[in-house]
């Protein structure tokens, strides 16, 4: 999702894409190669299979950490800088206010230790250079997604059951390519700064929303608790992020993902 909205946003630039057959970031030698030639490396490759990660937390680590640390390195041997995309689940989610940026790490999950260890890599191996972008709850145009799911479940099942009781901030991908974009040509400071539109909802709340703006009736949608739905990997209750630092150097946070939705809505519901 991410990466193709990256590319539409950077259409105007000479850009080169590689997706998981055209470069192994766990692969130092060729990331090094990769890396040559180009002044900004966005990284949106992550191992992002959060349950399976409990059990496979070396392919976890070896990708979302190890893999993370090669491209700062390479970033800075070329002189680079380098975005790399990481995850509200290097929080332990028992905060009630957001989260602010320099909040220590706590995560409660496998995955979330990975994308945490990333982060401290990247931002050593490459501290004037590394961009730390957290994000959560993406939904975009291309790729599986929480939105596309809930339309589709829609076509087959009269109602759909969803909890109400983890709290975060759906996000388009359209507007963190955007966004990413904007901090790149605002030549803002190196550091962490939170990706994520506006506002929070429940994902209880969010299906409504994906509901009424795909014209069906948002009652269909079903409250349920997390209790209902046990998984291997336990999830943070309260994902909100605060946006801080986007103010700090100039820069608007991301809208609210309402008015996000919205305007996704004619893509999403297409998908």
């Amino acid at each position: 999702m991410l990466g193709r909205d990256l590319q539409d946003v950077l259409a105007d630039r000479d850009t080169t894409a590689l997706g998981r057959s055209e470069l192994d970031v766990t692969d130092s030698g060729a990331v090094f190669a990769a890396v040559a030639g180009h002044d900004v490396v966005i990284n949106a490759a992550a191992y992002t299979k959060v349950d399976d990660a409990e059990t496979h937390e070396d392919e976890a680590f070896a990708i979302n950490a190890t893999g993370v640390e090669n491209l700062a390195l390479a970033a800075k041997h070329h002189g680079a800088r380098l975005v790399t995309v990481s995850t509200d689940y290097v929080f332990d989610g028992n905060s009630r206010t957001p989260y602010e940026e320099n909040t220590p790490y706590d995560p409660i999950n496998a995955y979330g230790r990975s994308k945490a260890a990333g982060e401290r890599l990247a931002r050593a191996a490459h501290p004037d250079g590394t961009f730390v972008v957290r994000t959560a709850w993406l939904y975009g145009e291309h790729g599986p997604n929480f939105a596309a799911t809930m339309l589709r479940l829609a076509q087959t099942h009269e109602t759909v059951t969803v909890v109400d009781d983890q709290i975060g901030q759906p996000t388009w991908t359209r507007d963190l390519a955007q966004q990413i974009r904007a901090l790149l040509d605002a030549e803002a400071p190196a550091g962490i700064y939170h990706g994520t539109n506006s506002g929070q909802a429940s994902w209880f709340d969010f299906a409504q929303a994906v509901f009424e703006t795909g014209g069906l009736d948002p009652a269909r949608v079903l409250p349920t608790t997390s209790a209902e739905f046990i998984r291997p990997a336990p999830r943070p209750t309260y994902s909100v992020l605060g946006h801080e630092a986007w103010r700090r150097v100039g820069l608007q946070p991301m809208r609210d993902w309402r008015e996000a939705l919205n305007e996704a809505a004619p893509a999403i519901t297409a998908h």
